[in-house]
């Protein structure tokens, strides 16, 4: 135990500086007045001060003075806030274990945030460490980062600390605890982990099997929460206009005790127009499906959208919800032929589909006509130089390169022996049967990637990349009976379902707050721009159609941009979305049965110092009451001596 002082408001030590003043007053002669008097002889003493040519006299030890600089002295330290600080955090190496998820953004009763708390009750343990003793941070987030090595500087630890803030992600205690204990064990001496966090842990059992010390520190009080727990927007049609129509569903959930009216609203981003609003009542652990329409114009694709609820409460990040306006239902398909043989077959079986919106080139070139993002490209009897961002049918190639694979020479009557069951392309149909007059076999990168196969090579082969879906389709369909056979309006229907599914999401993962997240772009982009809430912006590398965004930790709208030969720009959202940390009530903590686990409140930690501020006022108001009495009192009266007789001669001698 150790017993340090130190001063918590040092600034107030610039009161000393009026001692200077008071001691002037003391030093300074008084200016007196002229009187006429008979005799001088008493006033020998003043009559010396009048006649010296200097204006400060001697100082003379005084009572008063003494007091009164004793009070100044008093008022000065207690205004510095003297405190004496009486624990000690033992242990030679400790590990802080900051939790930075979403609940910890949660608004306490003091007005501050969790954060803050748990912020502050950190730096008291860094100030608490024992001489010689080292620590380092650890942020706990989604995943674990070491947010400061060891060290024994404390400024840099608490500049360190101060640098930590409140994610908008699902937060996970294990990775970070387990690096914590990885990092000393490779360490001698006393070791320790000291972790801060609310205690509405989304993986309650996240601190169980900790083989060191541990102890838990607990920051916030119980507050109440509703939230934004599931949304899910889709593009549908007006069921009275035909129109398309976005449909925006959202799951609102409530961890409070008492019921709550609550108003769900929807608009654009950097719009204060409201879309659509819906007003529920949420009663204690209720869970409400909330729908909300509106009619998109052509203008408002790809914007982003959102979802709030109002009026806010303890917990803000999970109270908005983020999404973009999607396409339209119907699915743009362009259609490029070098040469008719199959192209009526495609063409039938596309407009089969009422979802589908087809779109002829007048020739080879699909550019020619523009290709909407999202579309489908289907090409017939020609092969594109460049590799295209949307996802791509190829039927019929030219002999030589194509996509990455080679197509060899014609040859007749290939009769299919196998094809992949497991493809989506292939889900539902056979191709038995199938007579195939002349086709060009493939030759892949990989077997994988071969579709049908014959004895002698592939007929249909997969060139995908990631994020879109291309097929190549080595013979011309106009050369075989499978247009006869459901099987290829399966084929064609399955194609165009893949395409359909590329285009609703824009990425390829969950668009959840601290995952990476995938966006398909054009395979010649080998830099991605993105832009993000608040101030972030990052570039990020990309490589053959794919740029994968790891810095997601913050909910909102992000754009996603590039250049090159295929510039365009891209909307996607991030969300919380997370039950588990919505629910922001303390919960038990599973500490596995470790005998040296403690469990610890933050007000705790920090009040484990003594201020000395109110001992020292008191001894400053009890010097100024001694001065005022001593120089208000009554002087007590002196007993007058006997005056002098003159001594009587001796007549004696006489």
């Amino acid at each position: 135990m150790k017993h340090t002082l130190e001063f918590l408001n040092p600034a107030g030590l610039w009161m000393l500086s009026a001692l200077v003043p008071l001691v002037i007053l003391y030093i300074l002669k008084i200016k007196r007045q002229r009187l006429k008097v008979p005799s001088t002889w008493l006033w020998a003493a003043a009559r010396r001060d009048l006649l010296a040519k200097s204006p400060f006299k001697r100082l003379t030890p005084q009572i008063p003075l003494f007091l009164q600089i004793l009070g100044l002295i008093a008022l000065s330290l207690a205004l510095s806030r003297p405190a004496t600080r009486g624990r000690s955090i033992a242990g030679d190496h400790i590990a802080i274990v900051m939790d930075v998820s979403a609940s910890m953004s949660a608004l306490d009763a003091s007005g501050k945030t969790r954060m803050e708390l748990a912020r502050a009750a950190a730096i008291e343990a860094v100030q608490a460490l024992a001489p010689g003793s080292d620590a380092m941070i650890l942020e706990a987030a989604r995943d674990a980062r070491v947010a400061s090595p060891l060290d024994r500087d404390t400024r840099r630890l608490i500049a360190a600390l101060k640098q930590l803030h409140a994610a908008d992600v699902e937060g996970d205690l294990a990775p970070a605890v387990s690096l914590a204990v990885d990092r000393l064990r490779q360490l001698g001496g006393s070791r320790r982990i000291m972790v801060f966090t609310d205690g509405a842990l989304a993986r309650p059992d996240s601190l169980a099997g900790v083989s060191l010390p541990l102890e838990v520190v607990k920051v916030g009080t119980p507050v109440d929460n509703a939230g934004i727990i599931r949304v899910d927007i889709r593009s549908g049609t007006d069921p009275a206009l035909g129109t398309d129509q976005v449909q925006a569903f959202a799951m609102i959930a409530s961890f409070s005790d008492k019921p709550r009216d609550v108003f769900v609203t929807m608009r654009e981003q950097n719009a204060s127009d409201v879309l659509a609003s819906r007003r529920i009542l949420l009663k204690p652990g209720d869970r409400q499906p909330v729908v909300l329409t509106f009619n998109p114009a052509s203008g408002d694709i790809g914007q982003g959208l959102i979802i709030e609820m109002s009026p806010k409460d303890g917990m803000p990040v999970d109270d908005v919800a983020y999404g973009r306006v999607p396409n339209g239902a119907r699915l743009p398909v362009v259609l490029a032929a070098a040469e008719s043989g199959g192209t009526a077959w495609i063409e039938r079986a596309l407009r089969s589909d009422p979802l589908v919106e087809l779109l002829k080139a007048p020739n080879a070139d699909p550019s020619s006509i523009g290709v909407p993002p999202g579309a489908l490209v289907v090409l017939d009897g020609t092969c594109p130089p460049l590799i295209p961002a949307n996802d791509i049918l190829v039927v019929n190639p030219p002999q030589g390169p194509c996509l990455g694979a080679e197509i060899g020479p014609a040859v007749e009557n290939p009769a299919v022996t196998s094809w992949s069951n497991s493809d989506q392309r292939f889900r539902f149909l056979t191709l038995d049967g199938v007579h195939i007059a002349k086709a060009r076999l493939i030759k892949s990168e990989s077997a994988r990637a071969d579709l049908v196969h014959t004895r002698d090579g592939a007929l249909i082969s997969d060139a995908s990349a990631p994020g879109r879906t291309a097929t190549i389709v080595s013979f011309d369909v106009g050369e075989s009976d499978w247009p006869l056979k459901a099987s290829f309006v399966l084929f064609m229907r399955n194609v165009v379902e893949l395409a359909r599914a590329h285009r609703a999401h824009g990425v390829a993962a969950a668009a959840r707050a601290g995952e990476p997240v995938r966006l398909s772009i054009p395979p010649q982009i080998a830099l991605v721009h993105v832009e993000g809430p608040g101030d972030l912006k990052h570039d990020f590398p990309a490589r053959n159609g794919l740029a994968v965004l790891s810095d997601t930790a913050r909910a909102g709208v992000y754009h996603a941009s590039w250049q090159g030969p295929s510039p365009g720009s891209v909307a996607f959202s991030i969300n919380l979305t997370s039950e588990r940390e919505s629910d922001i009530k303390d919960r038990p903590l599973a500490l596995g049965g470790n005998a040296s686990a403690t469990v610890t409140t933050g007000d705790q930690l920090t009040d484990a110092h003594f201020e000395w501020t109110w001992i020292l006022a008191a001894i400053a108001l009890a010097l100024v009451l001694a001065d005022i009495w001593y120089l208000t009192r009554r002087p007590a009266a002196r007993k007058l001596a006997e005056p002098l007789r003159p001594r009587m001669p001796d007549r004696s001698r006489a």
